[in-house]
C-alpha cells in the first residue's frame, strides 16, 4: 500500500530509507513530480519502466545534489560547466560523457555512452541526491499521458507501485526542463523548454564559442 508523508526534514528522512531499501518513491520537483529509485537498486530501472509502462530504449535523466555531484557518473565538458554555472539549479538537463569506469545500470543509459543530468530547483531531490548519491528520476505519469499534478493522482494513477509519495502540494508544472547535448565540441539543444535557445546561446557567446 502506498504510504503519503508531507515533504520536509522527516518526510525527506522516510524517502531516504524506502530508497535506500530499493522501492520507487515520488518525490517533488521544480516542475512536475518524479518517480525515483537509488542508484543501486536491485531491478531498480527495470521497475521504473514497468510502472511507467515506458518504452525500454529510452534512457532516464539523473537528478543531482549540486553541479560537483556530476563528477560521480559524467564528464563535465567546459561546455556543459559553463551552461550548469549559468542555470543549475534550474530547467536544464545536460546530456554528458557517461563514466566508463563507473559501472552504471544498463537500463538507465539505454546503451548510451551519454547521461542526462540535471540539479533541480527544488531542496527535496537535492536532499535526497545528497544522502543517497545521482538519483536516476522520470516523471510521475504513465508513459505518453500527462504528468501527475499532486499526491492523490500519482496514488490513482500509479498504485502500489509507487512504495512512498513525498507531499510538496500540487506540482508548480510549466514546461520541462531544456535538454542539451554538451557531450561533443559542438553544443546541441535537443529539446526547448524552461531556458530559450536564446539564453542558451547567450551563455555560450559569453565563453567565447
Amino acid at each position: 500500500m502506498t504510504r503519503t508523508v508531507e515533504d520536509g526534514p522527516s518526510g525527506r528522512e522516510e524517502a531516504i530509507r524506502e530508497l535506500l531499501a530499493g522501492a520507487i518513491v515520488a518525490i517533488p520537483t521544480d516542475t512536475v513530480y518524479g518517480l525515483a529509485v537509488a542508484m543501486d537498486a536491485p531491478d531498480g530501472i527495470e521497475r521504473l519502466f514497468e510502472a511507467k509502462r515506458r518504452p525500454a530504449e529510452r534512457a532516464i535523466a539523473v537528478l543531482l545534489a549540486d553541479a560537483d555531484q556530476a563528477a560521480a557518473i559524467a564528464t563535465l565538458t567546459p561546455t556543459g560547466r559553463r551552461l550548469a554555472e549559468a542555470f543549475w539549479p534550474g530547467g536544464l538537463t545536460l546530456v554528458l560523457p557517461r563514466r566508463l569506469d563507473r559501472p552504471l545500470p544498463e537500463a538507465l543509459t539505454a546503451g548510451r555512452l551519454t547521461i542526462g543530468v540535471r540539479v533541480p530547483d527544488h531542496p527535496a531531490p537535492r536532499a535526497l541526491a545528497a544522502a543517497l548519491g545521482p538519483l536516476p528520476t522520470t516523471s510521475a505519469n504513465v508513459s505518453g499521458e500527462p504528468e501527475a499534478a499532486d499526491a492523490a493522482e500519482i496514488e490513482r494513477l500509479l498504485g502500489d507501485a509507487v512504495a512512498l509519495i513525498l507531499d510538496g502540494g500540487p506540482a508548480p508544472g510549466g514546461p520541462a526542463s531544456t535538454v542539451v547535448d554538451a557531450s561533443g565540441p559542438e553544443p546541441r539543444v535537443l529539446r526547448e523548454g524552461a531556458i530559450t535557445v536564446e539564453s542558451i546561446e547567450s551563455c555560450l557567446r559569453d565563453m567565447g564559442r
